[in-house]
């Protein structure tokens, strides 16, 4: 897919910058209205610092049907073929540390994503996932478990008779942006932004410009305050 090194270099560009200086920086390269997705995808809990990841794309669409009447025996047999011809995931094998996993499922109330498989991604290296539907379950583990994800919503229901997958490693589109393999994904609890590969090390150039004129000023009114100095004016 891409230099894995210089995935990593770019995660390293991005480092501690908060997704508004990330947004400024986007700004000072001419993308005003480019790159950040609607506010409609939130944090399943807000994370101490940005999450910072390369986009990995994966795309599923809705399942067509029919669904077979069958018992509960026979149905728990259809459920293996499923997942394993209809609905799974050729992408996870090659996911790379640093990946953030990127789900467009057409805005299904589907549990794509849940306190099992993550975890499985999480050992392959992913550092955070983005989804455009329901997308997330399982949530009270996700949490403990510190599966950064950002999604529309929860959703409660498992996959099989709801969702098909189509392709991976394409363009895809969700909350207004289009996301390419290989951009830059910062996410944090102000939302998500995207930044196209092309431009990402001239945008944390000046996202830092700003953010360390962000720091300075405010570790002067820390100063002035008597507040006591934290990592976010270090």
């Amino acid at each position: 897919m891409f230099d894995q090194k210089e995935n990593l270099e770019l995660i390293a560009l991005f480092d501690r910058l908060r997704v508004t200086d990330v947004r400024d920086g986007m700004d000072w390269m001419g993308y005003h209205h480019y790159g950040t997705l609607h506010h409609s995808f939130k944090p399943l809990y807000r994370p101490k610092i940005s999450t910072i990841g390369i986009a990995r794309t994966s795309r599923y669409i809705p399942y067509e049907g029919p669904v077979p009447s069958l018992p509960p025996e026979e149905y728990t047999k259809w459920v293996r073929m499923y997942y394993n011809e209809i609905c799974h995931a050729p992408w996870v094998p090659k996911i790379q540390p640093g990946d953030f996993v990127c789900m467009d499922v057409s805005g299904t109330d589907v549990g794509y994503l849940g306190s099992n498989n993550t975890l499985e991604h999480k050992v392959s290296g992913a550092v955070g996932w983005l989804i455009n539907g329901g997308g997330i379950r399982d949530t009270d583990e996700c949490v403990m478990q510190d599966i950064n994800v950002w999604a529309p919503h929860v959703s409660q229901s498992m996959v099989q008779a709801r969702g098909r997958y189509l392709d991976e490693g394409n363009p895809i589109a969700m909350g207004g942006v289009a996301i390419y393999p290989g951009d830059v994904v910062v996410a944090d609890g102000d939302g998500v932004i995207i930044v196209p590969r092309k431009v990402a090390r001239d945008v944390a150039k000046y996202a830092w410009q700003e953010a360390s004129a962000d720091k300075k000023g405010r570790k002067q009114l820390y100063i002035d305050l008597g507040m006591e100095l934290d990592e976010t004016v270090d």
